[in-house]
């Protein structure tokens, strides 16, 4: 299971956090407190490839200069993956969206976590 994540800081502010919801026209996970607005799509292994480094700076970049205007940089944005896997944590990425992404100043963070297998 593949965990993509968008997160953004608010500052903890219910305001930001709401107008980022509007802006970007998706809604964030429900969480406790609003320090950190995150998107989240989970995927399988059985799922087709979700292109999530795309479809996020899709969803981003036509938005800097507003999230801007809400105090709210580049470096306050981050990409996160959470894989959980089996047997091995392999992925790969292509020179266009690795390019697209150092060109954003978006951060990619990457945490892989073994599944525990229950019997």
């Amino acid at each position: 299971m593949k965990f993509h994540n968008l997160c953004i800081g608010t500052n903890g502010s219910f305001e930001v956090y709401q107008k980022i919801t509007n802006l970007l026209g998706v809604n964030p996970n429900e969480e406790e407190g609003f320090e950190i607005w995150t998107y989240q799509v989970v995927t399988y292994e059985e799922d087709e490839y979700f292109d999530y480094i795309n479809a996020f700076l899709n969803l981003l970049e036509p938005n800097f200069e507003k999230l801007k205007d809400l105090n709210i940089y580049q470096e306050d944005v981050t990409i996160w993956l959470f894989y959980e896997y089996e047997k091995q944590c392999s992925m790969s990425f292509n020179p266009q969206e690795t390019k697209r992404l150092g060109e954003s100043g978006v951060s990619l963070n990457i945490d892989c976590i073994k599944k525990e297998i229950y019997k």
